[in-house]
């Protein structure tokens, strides 16, 4: 994943476990394989795809759990994902770097139900104004959304990219059960609209 003000790197295609023994990597491969893929309405193909993006390019070292709520926070210039809820930290600063809580869903994307800090001005909107920026240049690039879907990024961390690729077939097959495979990725920057927050709840997109 690129570092967190972009949303480029995730289209190198070397496969190495990187310290994984073979067996290991097999199973984790299953573990992560997206289950229940459907077809999409576009802003939902785009929700779930910009969303999953920023949740995997933060730092965590553990295997996340399909329906475990985990929570996403901003630490500088990194985000992180952890087990903590805000209200378990003492800490004012570390609420207000809360971004929202997390949930990896059977189909290996990602959702995240945003919290109130992401509508105050401050370091955390303007860093996912960055991230979502990256995006847009993402779409706007010549080829198909399906060009620019990871399959293996040999730069993020082991888990980061395992399931990086589970995002990659997950979405690979709704665009092709909802006839939409082929698509200038550009003709997608009509779906989006402007305020990144609004791809962020997964009930809202059509």
């Amino acid at each position: 994943m690129p570092a967190a003000g972009s949303a480029r790197g995730l289209d190198a295609r070397a496969p190495n476990p990187q310290g994984k023994g073979l067996v290991g990597l097999l199973l984790d491969w299953q573990y992560s394989r997206p289950r229940g893929v459907v077809a999409k309405p576009p802003g939902r193909v785009l929700a779930d795809y910009f969303t999953s993006l920023l949740v995997l390019s933060a730092d965590f070292g553990f295997k996340p759990a399909y329906g475990q709520t985990y929570h996403l926070y901003r630490e500088g210039s990194r985000w992180r994902l952890s087990l903590v809820a805000p209200h378990e930290w003492r800490s004012a600063e570390k609420k207000q770097a809360y971004v929202g809580a997390c949930v990896l869903h059977d189909d290996s994307t990602w959702s995240i139900e945003p919290s109130g800090n992401l509508g105050k001005p401050g370091p955390l909107a303007d860093a996912l104004v960055d991230v979502y920026a990256g995006f847009l240049e993402r779409l706007g690039r010549d080829g198909t959304l399906e060009d620019e879907l990871p399959f293996y990024e040999g730069r993020l961390p082991y888990y980061q990219r395992l399931f990086a690729a589970a995002l990659g077939r997950s979405l690979r097959g709704s665009l092709a059960l909802g006839g939409q495979s082929g698509r200038p990725g550009a003709e997608w920057l009509a779906s989006l609209p402007r305020d990144a927050r609004k791809l962020l709840a997964r009930g809202e997109t059509g």
